[in-house]
């Protein structure tokens, strides 16, 4: 009996709600529209961070998230606040390079390369791209480790990269340059930085959003240094393990190996750098975490704005309804029934408003998303969040009003005018 009575005073006081709300139109739009700011400000920055931190990801895993670079301490590097050159150390050189790969015998694939140049033009025929074609000296392990897949063609064999065979890999977008649609690259000779070479294959595009970008061309890392040989040569080496691993552990194991090749004392610093390839990544988004605090406190200052306006728009609301609190009171409504209607009505307003700000702020959210061409997100946390703060923006909005209705004497009330 308890439960019925209790359906028919929410369905009452639903009813009385949409009818008040309904009858102050404009002050309830305004309301709603205000909290229906403030949520869409929280709910679309966040599902726009959301869909950043995806994209992130999904870039540095195509980009080979789960390995780790050796390189040489020898010029300025710093992430974030760890600034990590602290002297000139010792460059590793090729041979060194190739002597931690013999030696690693770990289960992984070990990459050895280096940037031969960073302008390079490359043509074929009369057609030219622009001074600006990263050339970058791999063995045939660099594709797995850097997240490179080949999309025509093949990748470079291990005796072709022992015989310094002149051949290359073309990113596409200097494929789709220099050969017209329909035409196979592979086999062709082109010229790259004034040196003639065979195109092995064509690269599978990594996408605009990429950091690594398709403006590459990669040949093999024994050509490539004796081709574009000069003084201070700088390699590196980048590990990626065969089955998922404590990466810390695995590169903590090759730090071992390669205090050896470079003839370290147990006493001495390491002259080199262990970096994980995901150190950038969690840096970015530990910056990311900045940009959530400042929504959040956005769409607090708005809520708290929003109840400010739905506490006045309540109390204006008791005072012109003041005669028809003395009504109900006279035909037998408590003041405890009075105070749960106001409250309820403020409670639905905010509702209202949250909803239609959440809704809102996906729909901005994911419009960002699409741009990262990201998959579409939606912070359920935070959609719920949104509707728990706006519940507790119309409770405490509400409840002042809806007591001062409630104390509303019925005497007074019905001789109001």
């Amino acid at each position: 009996m308890n439960l019925v009575k209790r359906v028919g005073i929410f369905k009452d006081n639903l009813r009385i709600a949409i009818r008040a709300i309904s009858s102050n139109r404009v002050r309830a739009i305004l309301t709603m529209s205000i909290i229906a700011f403030g949520i869409m400000a929280l709910v679309g920055i966040l599902t726009a961070i959301d869909a950043i931190k995806s994209s992130l990801t999904s870039q540095f895993t195509m980009m080979g998230a789960n390995s780790f670079t050796i390189s040489s301490r020898g010029m300025n590097v710093q992430v974030g606040n760890d600034r990590r050159r602290i002297r000139n150390h010792s460059l590793i050189t090729y041979h060194q390079a190739m002597e931690f790969r013999e030696l690693f015998s770990e289960p992984a694939w070990v990459s050895v390369s280096f940037n031969a140049t960073g302008m390079s033009t490359v043509k074929y025929g009369s057609e030219e791209t622009n001074p600006n074609v990263n050339l970058v000296g791999v063995d045939e392990n660099y594709l797995a480790v850097s997240g490179y897949e080949v999309e025509r063609g093949r990748n470079f064999s291990p005796d072709e990269i022992q015989m310094n065979r002149r051949l290359v890999l073309l990113g596409s977008e200097i494929a789709s340059d220099l050969f017209p649609a329909g035409v196979d690259p592979g086999g062709k000779d082109v010229s790259v930085a004034g040196l003639k070479l065979q195109v092995a294959g064509v690269l599978k595009s990594k996408g605009a959003s990429q950091l690594s970008g398709d403006n590459i061309c990669l040949m093999p890392v024994s050509a490539a240094r004796q081709y574009f040989s000069r003084p201070n040569m700088n390699f590196s080496i980048t590990i990626m393990p065969l089955n998922p691993v404590n990466l810390d552990v695995m590169a903590g194991q090759a730090e071992g190996v390669f205090r050896i090749v470079r003839n370290l004392d147990p006493s001495d610093e390491s002259d080199f750098n262990v970096v994980k390839s995901d150190t950038i990544l969690n840096m970015l988004l530990k910056n990311i975490r900045y940009v959530t605090l400042a929504a959040t406190l956005i769409g607090i200052v708005t809520l708290f704005g929003a109840a400010v306006g739905l506490m006045n728009i309540m109390l204006v609301s008791v005072t012109e309804r003041t005669r028809e609190i003395g009504v109900r009171k006279a035909v037998g409504a408590k003041p405890k029934t009075i105070k749960y209607q106001f409250l309820f009505e403020s409670i639905m307003i905010g509702q209202l408003g949250g909803i239609f700000g959440i809704i809102l702020g996906i729909i901005i959210g994911n419009a960002v998303s699409s741009m990262l061409r990201s998959s579409f997100v939606i912070p359920w946390l935070w959609v719920t969040m949104g509707i728990v703060v706006c519940f507790i923006v119309g409770v405490v909005s509400g409840y002042a009003p809806a007591v001062r209705a409630g104390n509303v004497d019925p005497i007074k009330a019905l001789h109001y005018e």
